[in-house]
């Protein structure tokens, strides 16, 4: 990971495990050996939002509201698009589903590459083939045996080759977009017509908003067949990119998470900072030519 990321990544580590102090700016520049004017810019330019408000937002108080409006920001959801393609995440984000040839042969022969790298919520293992990443987990080392597990038994046929170089690149492509994303990011994943249906649909769900799983079903035309969308979210192989971290419970509580009900709070916390808030003049967008540098 660049220098400049891990750094962000180490701030971000740290004001999540002193989140019940809620350090200052000084302290949290001081954790990670920089000036508090400098951290200020980096973080800014890196994420879109000062350290500030990132630690508001990721502070228990202020992701509240956005469950108590869960209801509301449904209905708003809804009339952004959830129905026809979101501008926010599939110009981000492209799904070239298995071909059915590939799927009949289970990937056999395929080659993908697969590492851990570090991330700024935490540790992922990334596995991808040329075409693009076929899984994206966020691991720690209780949950590494079993995301190494989950990948070998996906493409069992597939040739697996361990290449951490790799992954860590990726890692670096994807959360280079985190605020404003400048490449696609290419997936090549299997499932059935079903699952992807409801993958292209989390696609669809904007940034800074959430849906329960009967209006992810109402979305895709298949509003009996909750039950097996909730599932078809729960087999996502790609966490982050194909935002199931955007999907909770009816009554707005958070829910499962493979990767973690904590980091999905996180996920969730660090979308709601980052959307623009003229109210707030630390949230005043970074310079567009800094934050694609």
């Amino acid at each position: 990971m660049h220098t400049d990321q891990a750094r962000v990544a180490e701030a971000i580590r740290y004001i999540r495990q002193n989140l019940a102090e809620q350090p200052g700016l000084d302290e949290i520049a001081a954790h990670v050996g920089l000036s508090p004017q400098y951290f200020q810019r980096l973080f800014r330019r890196w994420a879109g939002l000062s350290p500030k408000r990132y630690l508001e937002y990721l502070t228990v108080e202020r992701t509240k509201p956005l469950l108590r409006q869960f209801h509301s920001v449904l209905d708003a959801s809804y009339e952004l698009g959830l129905t026809s393609p979101s501008r926010l995440h599939e110009q981000f984000v492209a799904v070239e589903a298995t071909s059915p040839g590939e799927y009949k042969r289970k990937w056999c022969g395929i080659e993908i590459h697969y590492g851990l790298a570090p991330g700024p919520f935490g540790e992922m293992l990334i596995a991808q083939t040329r075409r693009g990443i076929c899984l994206l987990a966020f691991v720690n080392p209780q949950t590494r045996a079993r995301e190494l597990d989950r990948l070998q038994r996906l493409y069992k046929l597939a040739a697996l080759r361990e290449d951490t170089a790799a992954a860590r690149a990726t890692a670096d492509a994807v959360f280079a977009g985190c605020a404003t994303p400048a490449t696609t990011i290419p997936l090549a994943i299997h499932g059935t017509n079903f699952q992807v249906s409801v993958w292209r649909a989390l696609l669809r769900i904007p940034r800074g908003t959430v849906v329960s799983y009967s209006q992810l079903a109402e979305g895709i035309g298949r509003p009996a067949a909750v039950r097996a969308v909730a599932n078809a979210v729960a087999a996502n192989p790609v966490n982050y990119l194909l935002p199931c971290h955007r999907v909770l419970r009816a009554d707005g509580s958070i829910g499962g998470y493979r990767g973690g009900s904590v980091t999905k709070r996180e996920l969730l916390a660090w979308e709601a900072a980052a959307l623009p808030d003229r109210s707030d003049p630390e949230g005043e967008p970074a310079d567009p030519a800094q934050q694609s540098s």
